[in-house]
């Protein structure tokens, strides 16, 4: 299997070098063993029978890897934790580093271009995944496995100056806190669909127990309550649906600011509430 460089200017002695606290730069890369593109072209089918009807629908869908039957997870496994992702990511770390993937946040992802202001909006508009880019030690590394897709919408990352019109058998790994990014295409329900998995993997200094624990513990909390609101709010319905789903796009540009903001704003919230309920 060969892994092509990234798009990104700098070299591999500079990701060598990389100490784990800094930025991972976007990188791209492709499978190109047969029997992993055999594989990937399985699972695309299986997804594309399996949510036959689901497919039609106009959000994007989002299923964690860990809800799938035990075999296809097995088959996916193949990708996710093979030579080719775990190789591509320690390129920029330094050799001792401790990949940790966060299995239980992995997800198999269907992508319909949708600006709806509900929960996948910000999906496509300039965003940081997560919102912990001030720790001071480790990364957390997001692989993007394109299973299917016909190159119709191209993915910017914007600190890595890098974009790419994702084919099938591609994928491209990017910081997951540190990384603005976004998608630029237009909906169009006869392309082919989009299929990909969102894999992320948490990547720490040798030894590093606690500070690996520690880091586990932030990162999977964050990403629970993010991804709830996002879910419950995609194409909204509901008055509440409608709340969530602005909720959702207002922190993400609050985020964009710094990842403090939100927090800050959260804590005024609160603060007014219980100010006020004093006074009653």
């Amino acid at each position: 299997m060969t892994v092509p460089s990234t798009g990104a200017a700098i070299d591999s002695g500079e990701r060598r070098r990389r100490p784990a606290g800094r930025m991972f730069k976007a990188r791209i890369g492709r499978f190109d063993d047969p029997a992993d593109r055999a594989l990937m072209d399985r699972l695309a089918r299986w997804v594309e029978a399996t949510y036959y009807e689901e497919l039609k629908a106009r959000p994007s869908k989002h299923v964690y890897l860990r809800h799938l039957p035990a075999e296809v997870t097995a088959e996916m496994d193949r990708l996710r934790d093979g030579e080719v992702i775990r190789r591509a990511i320690l390129e920029q770390f330094p050799a001792d580093s401790v990949v940790t993937p966060m299995q239980h946040t992995d997800e198999l992802y269907i992508s319909h271009y949708n600006k709806d202001f509900g929960g996948d909006h910000g999906l496509f508009t300039r965003h940081y995944d997560g919102n912990l880019r001030f720790m001071p030690v480790g990364a957390v590394v997001r692989a993007l496995i394109y299973l299917q897709s016909d190159a119709t919408y191209k993915v910017v990352f914007a600190d890595s100056r890098v974009e790419k019109a994702f084919g099938s058998y591609e994928f491209g790994l990017l910081d997951f806190h540190k990384e603005l990014h976004w998608v630029e295409g237009d909906y169009n329900p006869e392309d082919r669909q989009r299929i990909l998995l969102k894999c992320n993997y948490l990547i720490a200094p040798k030894n590093a127990v606690r500070v690996t624990k520690a880091l586990l513990a932030a990162n999977t909390g964050v990403f629970y309550v993010v991804k709830a609101a996002m879910e419950y709010s995609k194409s909204p319905k509901t008055p509440a649906q409608y709340v969530v789903g602005y909720l959702c796009n207002i922190m993400r540009l609050l985020n964009n600011i710094h990842p403090l903001v939100p927090f800050a704003l959260i804590l005024a919230i609160v603060g007014a509430l219980g100010w006020g309920l004093s006074r009653l």
